[in-house]
């Protein structure tokens, strides 16, 4: 393909992703494929002759479409979103072009230099203390996800942790020391963390517990739960070295205690040396919000924080931004420069190499979109977006809330996200096995309360109606929604933070929700 053949092609290629754009709404959200549908329609192998342009692109209509769920599309409120935008599709266009691997400055020296400054704008828009700023001793880097960005930090804190209790031993008497304290390690997150933390305590080769939450909590980590987990963790002979704290868990969104937890660390003499990580991948991009920025006071006396732009600040995968307040942890940890990666510059400390900073060696040029993300919307355009669609989330609580007669919220909504289950069947003076009435088990569950223990048929039966009305509504592809089963109750996961979603398409889906549900009890 040369020049001309590529702009023909560019041109035809833009032509179709902005009709895609355009029209993804009235396609069905989820493929209905089955497992191995693409290998059918696709050649044993490669062709022998390359093949002109204009072919290879009626195959993504007839073959690439069927098998894509649509994140973009407005009836998409599953998960959390997957937001792409124009100006970030141009900044991955123009990173394809200028393709360099950028494991260290003078790989291109723009790639580390935008980062730098792109990320350090983006620490004073999320209201982040100034301990993360490239200027002092901490800094940014964008990494692939967010679990990559916690499997990265607990290595810097194991290899932190371990350090300073093996500092005045050398020799084989510090391997041993080392060797011993690696067995009794544990990371600690809470029952509502996302899975990459105990996903990254095996990829660091230590132990996992997790804290317990409780709905009367609205399932945030407590002070008093981290500190009982600490005194348990010190009874078996363990050292807690790390923790995942979360602001807006997948589950319900839940924002965990920040102040407690710091309390907790600052007033424990033995475990000043813990690694506490702010996984904020969803719910962070909220901190561009002066009526949120609050949420980010007590961060100083954190170690690290991470948020995905690819998820609700209208830059597509991937844009995982992490921000640690003492990068030299990191680079300590992770730092190997053979011969051949050696150049003057690194070597006199005058540049940053973010490979330093992250699990593999090369990385690519992700802070261009980034860059044309910011500028295009502005810090205003980026606030506005996240208000519009917090607005959104309330207007579909408050229709949920309307209908107690066949609805319950689980937990309080928050960033966009309503989280409830259905009520189960009143009938005036039925009782329950316990000598409870049905009313009774569904004020418990409206009121964020754990059903009775007593109550388990009730609580099964609940949780059947609502898991069959979620697979009704998945089933027939209008929408398309997520579950979650949160302390034995099974619930469904509305989220409206789709760019593209607007008050009608959540309309639309809350009436698909009433006449399901109807539609279910009727059967029933």
């Amino acid at each position: 393909m040369n020049s001309d053949e590529f702009r023909k092609a560019a041109h035809s290629a833009v032509d179709e992703i902005i009709d895609y754009c355009d029209t993804v709404q009235d396609r069905r959200v989820v493929s209905n494929v089955e497992p191995g549908y693409l290998r059918k329609l696709l050649p044993s192998g490669p062709p022998e002759d390359g093949e002109q342009w204009a072919d290879i692109q009626k195959d993504i209509e007839s073959k690439i479409m069927p098998g894509l769920t649509h994140w973009q599309s407005p009836n998409f409120m599953a998960f959390f979103p997957s937001n792409v935008t124009y100006p970030s599709m141009l900044g991955e266009l123009y990173s394809a072009a200028f393709s360099a691997p950028a494991f260290n400055w003078l790989c291109s020296p723009v790639v580390t230099e935008l980062e730098t400054v792109v990320l350090d704008w983006l620490a004073r828009i999320l209201h982040l203390p100034d301990c993360f700023l490239s200027e002092g001793e901490g800094g940014g880097v964008i990494q692939g996800s967010a679990s990559e960005a916690i499997a990265t930090v607990m290595v810097a804190a194991r290899e932190r942790y371990l350090t300073a209790a093996c500092e005045k031993l050398e020799g084989k008497e510090k391997e041993d020391k080392r060797n011993q304290i690696m067995g009794r390690l544990v990371a600690l997150g809470s029952e509502q963390s996302h899975s990459s933390t105990a996903k990254a305590a095996i990829i660091a080769g230590v132990r996992y517990r997790s804290i317990p939450c409780s709905l009367e909590d609205d399932l945030a980590l407590t002070g008093d739960q981290f500190q009982a987990t600490l005194e348990q963790c010190a009874s078996e002979g363990l050292e807690p070295f790390y923790l995942t704290t979360t602001l807006g868990t997948t589950a319900t969104c839940a924002i965990d205690r920040f102040n407690k937890i710091k309390a907790v660390k600052q007033n424990n003499q033995s475990f000043q040396n813990i690694w506490i990580h702010v996984d904020a991948a969803y719910a962070g991009a909220a901190l561009v919000c002066e009526e949120y920025a609050h949420l980010a006071k007590d961060f100083a006396a954190f170690d690290s924080f991470d948020m995905n732009m690819h998820k609700w600040l209208l830059t597509n995968f991937d844009a995982s931004c992490l921000f640690v307040r003492t990068r030299k942890d990191l680079t300590s940890a992770l730092s190997i420069t053979p011969s051949y990666l050696r150049n003057p510059f690194s070597d006199n400390g005058l540049v940053t190499d973010y490979r330093d900073w992250q699990i593999p060696l090369g990385r690519r040029f992700r802070a261009l979109k980034i860059w044309f993300v910011l500028r295009t919307y502005g810090i205003n355009g980026l606030k506005a977006h996240i208000r519009k669609h917090i607005m959104l989330g309330e207007k579909f609580a408050g229709w949920v809330r309307q209908r107690e007669d066949l609805f319950r919220i689980l937990t309080p909504p928050a960033f966009a996200l309503t989280v409830f289950t259905l009520a189960l069947p009143t009938h005036e003076g039925s009782q329950l096995p316990n000598g409870d009435t049905e009313t009774k088990v569904n004020e418990c569950l409206g009121t964020s309360n754990i059903l009775p223990r007593t109550s388990t048929d009730q609580m099964e039966r609940a949780n059947a109606l609502t898991k069959s009305v979620y697979e009704s509504i998945n089933a027939a592809g209008e929408i398309f929604l997520t579950s979650s089963v949160v302390n034995g109750v099974y619930a469904i996961r509305v989220v409206s933070a789709n760019e593209k979603t607007d008050e009608e398409h959540l309309r639309k889906a809350f009436d698909i929700l009433v006449k399901t549900t109807e539609e279910v009890l009727r059967k029933q």
